[in-house]
């Protein structure tokens, strides 16, 4: 299929503040944010990182720090099955951020794309953050692969929050050529957002392709490990004249909270034809898929 001209996101920053009482008000609130996209134009919705930590605003009496992530894993498949068919009756895809998954006895922070034509592609998180390591606490484990995916004529990837600060990860990404990025992420702080945004940044102009990156506001009623979210929702484009110079195609501020169901960007008219076109033939000063294969770092003099 040839690459599209440009592609409309729904990026939805979602505010974790809004209590749920189950999972079926949980499918109900993203099955409306799906709506809202596709009326709007969107061919995809883009949620955060552990959008899923919503769940604990009805989680069971007594549950201490340490079984969060297991009681969100128990709960995953089941919620998984609510969305499976959002893409189908909305005819967009939907990238439904990250959960918990069980996998050989521990668990992964694992995102989930769902797309109009029944497909479900997972990808684990890489490069686990202190938090999610920490013994008495979010115990997660990473995966060992990342997943290429061909969807309406474009090549996409998604890198999980921490992962997108990492430049191996960008250097194994390029010679696959990714037409667009998805980066959900979860920043207790604008330093860490600042931290995941400017990377994603620069990872649009390593890779000469867009980068669409939205994370959770505010805090889960009832949470013992994230007392605050601070994020928004950027589109990032290499940093070409003929792309309007800055990389910045569309974003939202940073906030701390939200009076709503959180900011929502519709990215309107990403320019990934343009952007391939370019990477084919005729960037300023993009080397290409450049690796480091002929250079040597010498000892100290």
């Amino acid at each position: 299929m040839p690459t599209p001209d440009t592609i409309t996101l729904a990026l939805w920053a979602t505010n974790l503040g809004r209590p749920l009482n189950g999972l079926d008000a949980w499918a109900a609130r993203v099955d409306a944010r799906m709506a809202e996209a596709a009326a709007a134009g969107a061919r995809m919705l883009v949620m955060p990182e552990y959008a899923c930590e919503q769940w604990l605003s009805f989680r069971p009496d007594g549950l201490t720090t340490d079984r969060e992530i297991p009681w969100l894993a128990d709960l995953a498949p089941e919620a998984l099955d609510r969305l499976r068919p959002l893409p189908a009756k909305h005819g967009i895809g939907l990238m439904a951020g990250t959960m918990p998954w069980t996998v050989a006895g521990g668990q992964r922070n694992r995102a989930w794309l769902l797309l109009p034509d029944g497909r479900v592609i997972h990808q684990d998180k890489l490069c686990l953050t202190p938090g999610e390591k920490h013994p008495k606490a979010w115990t997660l484990t990473t995966g060992d692969s990342v997943q290429i995916v061909e969807w309406d004529g474009l090549t996409i990837a998604i890198v999980i929050c921490l992962d997108v600060e990492m430049p191996a990860l960008s250097s194994l990404l390029a010679p696959h050529r990714p037409d667009l990025l998805l980066v959900p992420s979860m920043t207790e702080r604008r330093s860490g957002y600042s931290r995941v945004f400017s990377c994603a940044k620069a990872r649009a102009v390593e890779l000469m392709c867009a980068v669409a990156v939205t994370g959770v506001v505010g805090q889960t009623p009832g949470t013992t490990w994230n007392p605050t979210n601070v994020s928004g929702n950027a589109v990032y484009l290499p940093c070409e004249p003929s792309l309007g110079y800055s990389g910045i195609h569309a974003e939202t501020p940073p906030l701390e909270s939200h009076w709503g169901e959180g900011a929502i960007l519709i990215a309107r008219d990403i320019p990934v034809g343009a952007i391939r076109a370019l990477r084919d033939n005729g960037p300023e000063v993009w080397p290409g898929a450049w690796t480091a294969d002929h250079v040597r770092v010498s000892d100290p003099q």
